[in-house]
């Protein structure tokens, strides 16, 4: 199986089973986020605690890239220091703008960097940044807080 088919695979199997697909209880910040040229919508739930993403989860509707996309923020996310979710955003949208290709930096979105060649799918770049931008209004909203 070549690695495109990998990809495929990967992204397919996020979209049909995202653990992460659930209301969390007692989220700090809720946000929902829409692509109005297509239709999906999520809803992001944060629980922000001592500058760091204790926990996360979405609910929405959307096609596989969008599904998968969050779901892979999410695992990416989870735990980690708002400043450390904001660098990984940073590097996820510099791959999606093709102004970050090494895989060896890539590395770091772990199954995120699946969503690499949606770049050259300019119908799709919003699907698959639909959950990331979310993101950044959530921490921007829960800062303002």
């Amino acid at each position: 199986m070549g690695l495109e088919a990998i990809y495929t695979e990967l992204i397919a199997e996020q979209s049909r089973n995202p653990e992460n697909k659930h209301h969390l209880t007692a989220p700090t910040v809720v946000l929902k986020g829409r692509n109005p040229s297509c239709g999906d919508e999520i809803s992001l739930e944060l629980r922000v605690e001592n500058d760091r993403i204790a926990d996360a989860a979405f609910t929405g509707v959307g096609c596989a890239i969008s599904q998968a996309s969050t779901s892979m923020m999410i695992d990416l996310i989870k735990g980690k220091s708002v400043a450390e979710a904001k660098r990984l955003m940073a590097l996820f949208f510099g791959m999606i703008k093709r102004e970050i290709t090494d895989d060896a930096v890539l590395e770091e979105l772990d199954e995120a960097a699946a969503l690499k060649n949606v770049a050259n799918l300019p119908a799709r770049v919003k699907c698959a940044v639909l959950s990331w931008h979310t993101l950044e209004d959530a921490l921007q909203t829960d800062k303002e807080k």
